[in-house]
């Protein structure tokens, strides 16, 4: 079971050719203040899984969360245009960080397995007429930091730092490989 509703950790789980099902953990993702961003991704993704495997005894549920961040603020979704032109505007020649967390639940034995993935962002030096051609092209409003790298915000972006490309879309498949062999259900038999 994948327990979110993003078509996008969907779409990456689909190319390790699994067989699964997803559920919307309906999950109030708030964080504290001073949480950390890999802390706070990693608690959402277990409490995710654990959402879900309670509806679902028998499944092995995978829970993922990224948290971004920029100079100490966090990075949400923008939701319109508005927010994401503002975002792309203070991101214009910095760094964001993206933390994103994948967990692993057998629900039956209970056994939890999670891990981190950073992945440092370095954006270009963005002008108001990219910036406003990219919004119109892409229309990254589901997508924090407003910049869809699978897309064409990768034409926005100068330099991705990160030991799974897949992170920085919202699921990390060379970790979830690894913590899916650790919990005996290794994608490649």
């Amino acid at each position: 079971m994948l327990a979110s509703s993003s078509r996008y950790r969907r779409a990456l789980l689909e190319r390790l050719g699994l067989v699964f099902a997803c559920a919307d953990p309906a999950l109030d993702e708030a964080a504290p203040e001073h949480e950390a961003p890999a802390s706070t991704a990693l608690r959402l993704a277990a409490a995710k899984a654990r959402a879900v495997a309670a509806r679902f005894p028998e499944a092995i549920v995978i829970g993922s969360d990224q948290v971004a961040s920029c100079e100490g603020r966090r990075l949400e979704k923008p939701g319109g245009r508005e927010n994401a032109l503002r975002q792309l505007r203070t991101l214009s020649g910095k760094s964001a960080s993206f933390d994103t967390a994948v967990a692993v639940l057998d629900a039956a034995s209970g056994r939890l397995l999670a891990r981190s993935v950073p992945c440092l962002v370095t954006f270009r030096d963005l002008g108001a007429a990219q910036i406003e051609a990219y919004l119109e092209r892409e229309q990254p409003y589901d997508c924090a930091g407003s910049a869809k790298a699978e897309g064409l915000g990768i034409a926005l972006i100068a330099r991705i730092e990160t030991e799974d490309p897949t992170a920085l879309i919202g699921l990390p498949l060379i970790a979830l490989c690894e913590l899916l062999a650790a919990a005996g259900q290794p994608v490649l038999g």
